[in-house]
């Protein structure tokens, strides 16, 4: 009976939330280090799966990078990375998107195996993820910096209760096509969606004071506390993408955005269905 009453107490909490973010678009990014492991992702969807049920529209854009340099090294392709960021040359741009393209069929299946329906964007057809080179020291080749989405997409998506599963690719005016960040173009899509939320999933609790030290985690911040953490390189190497795309997000009006670790049973129902979170939250 406790154990009951416990579990309808979670229900009541959650209601003012779901009442809350019905109808409201919801974008999450999920990173390829933990989208490879098949228990964590299958968690990951159930929630997904539950926030569709519940009446939000989730957006989900994938990338899939462990996955890419597996299949470089395996052909005997070497991978270089300048500023964290893939040199894509023609053969390169072949594998990213064939890597990205099967992790986008086995999260439609997925989904679709937990009864929800989804369906999957490529981020070049359509103009959907709008790109042009990016400029940089060096030539990365065909990789893309991110100038527009085309929410109109995944809006029609969302009309027919589809969850759309965006795959990060874009492409340019003359329709060449680019490898592009996928956090930033899971930004991006927020902020052309207007979410109400952008949640990037990754496999760290969240933002630490010191991290060495899990007592120095950090729940709520604002742009320019993060900014602050930044140039005091409190926040480093990988974290860095993470946060940058989240004050971009916000900066285009997304309302809320949170980093979570995905490795938390139901982690993403915690963040949003619950008083306290269990992530950071960057606001404005």
């Amino acid at each position: 009976m406790d154990e009951a009453i416990r579990k309808a107490d979670v229900l009541i909490e959650a209601l003012p939330y779901i009442k809350k973010f019905h109808k409201k678009v919801i974008v999450i990014k999920y990173g390829g280090s933990i989208l490879g492991e098949e228990k964590i992702r299958k968690g990951v969807l159930e929630d997904i799966v539950f926030l569709n049920f519940m009446g939000l529209k989730p957006v989900l854009v994938h990338g899939g990078g462990p996955n890419i340099s597996d299949r470089m090294r395996h052909s005997g392709k070497k991978t270089e990375f300048v500023d964290g960021m893939r040199v894509t040359d023609e053969e390169t741009l072949a594998v990213v998107e064939e890597e990205l393209q099967a992790l986008n069929d086995i999260i439609i299946k997925e989904i679709s195996e937990l009864g929800a329906k989804a369906v999957g964007l490529n981020g070049k057809a359509g103009q959907l993820i709008q790109a042009e080179k990016k400029k940089a020291k060096v030539d990365l080749g065909l990789v893309g910096d991110i100038t527009g989405v085309n929410s109109e997409i995944i809006l029609e998506e969302l009309k027919k209760d589809r969850i759309a599963v965006i795959l990060p690719m874009g492409s340019s005016k003359d329709k060449k096509t680019y490898n592009v960040n996928a956090d930033e173009a899971a930004a991006s899509a927020a902020g052309s969606l207007g979410a109400e939320k952008f949640v990037l999933l990754t496999n760290v609790k969240g933002i630490l004071r010191n991290p060495d030290d899990p007592h120095s985690f950090i729940s709520t911040l604002t742009t320019q506390e993060a900014k602050g953490l930044i140039e005091e390189k409190v926040i480093q190497q990988g974290m860095i993408p993470k946060v940058q795309a989240c004050i971009d997000a916000l900066e285009k009006g997304v309302k809320k955005t949170h980093i979570i670790d995905a490795r938390i049973p139901h982690g993403l129902l915690l963040e949003i269905f619950t008083d306290k979170g269990i992530g950071t939250e960057i606001v404005r």
